[in-house]
Parts: C-alpha cells; sequence; structure tokens
C-alpha cells in the first residue's frame, strides 16, 4: 500500500471507526498529497469515483459517513474516498458545504452533491454506476 493511504479490508477498519469491507475500494486520504495523490490518478485512470468531502466537527457528515461507506460494498467497481477537509486544508479549500459528494467518471467530475439524505445519495451513486 502507498505511504499515507488507508484503505479498509476485512482484516481492518479505518481509523474513522467504520464497519469492515470486504473490498478495497473505500480509502481515507489523511494529507493534502494524499488527495493530490488520489485525484491524480483517479483523474489519469480514467477511474469511476466517488468523493465525500466532510469534516469531522460536521454532526450531518458522521452520520452520512457510514451509509456512504456501505455504499462501497454494494457497488465494489466504483472507487469511494473520504476526505477530512481539516486534514487535508489546501485541496479542499473549494469545498464550501459539508458534506459535499463530487462524482467521477472516465477521469472526469460529472455532478456534485450537497448535504445528506442515505437514499438521496445511493440514488445519485447507482446513477452514476
Amino acid at each position: 500500500m502507498e505511504k499515507g493511504l488507508s484503505s479498509t479490508s476485512s482484516t481492518s477498519s479505518s481509523k474513522e471507526g467504520l464497519p469492515l469491507t470486504p473490498h478495497s475500494n473505500f480509502r481515507t486520504a489523511s494529507t493534502d498529497d494524499d488527495l493530490s495523490h488520489i485525484l491524480f490518478n483517479i483523474k489519469s485512470s480514467k477511474t469511476s469515483a466517488v468523493i465525500s468531502y466532510g469534516a469531522s466537527w460536521c454532526r450531518v457528515c458522521s452520520e452520512i459517513l457510514p451509509a456512504f461507506h456501505r455504499l462501497s460494498n454494494n457497488f465494489p467497481k466504483l472507487s469511494f474516498l473520504y476526505a477530512d477537509i481539516d486534514e487535508c486544508p489546501e485541496t479542499t479549500q473549494h469545498i464550501r458545504y459539508t458534506p459535499t459528494f463530487q462524482f467521477f467518471r472516465d477521469g472526469e467530475k460529472v455532478d456534485e452533491m450537497y448535504g445528506a439524505g442515505e437514499e438521496r445519495l445511493h440514488d445519485r451513486v447507482w446513477l452514476h454506476s
């Protein structure tokens, strides 16, 4: 695994205390360098991905994060990434609301969703899968 990237697997859980996942398609960016590297990989490899931008102090973010993580199990062909805006301040300075979800297809951002709502998020992920 690359330095600074954390992913959940069937033998470990993420630092947020999220449930275990059998897929390696969920990662957490813990620094600006991590997030920059992951974004570069998404864009250059033309990967389909969903990025959740949140903050530890955001109640709504904390409530939707487990659902976001569960979606990574239901959509194993998508890459899922969580980035805390306080841990990645330089690369997330364009984020104005938390949570914000960005959807990438073929390396290009194709959609963005603000706020939470588990059913709404599921529908948007399904739409872009």
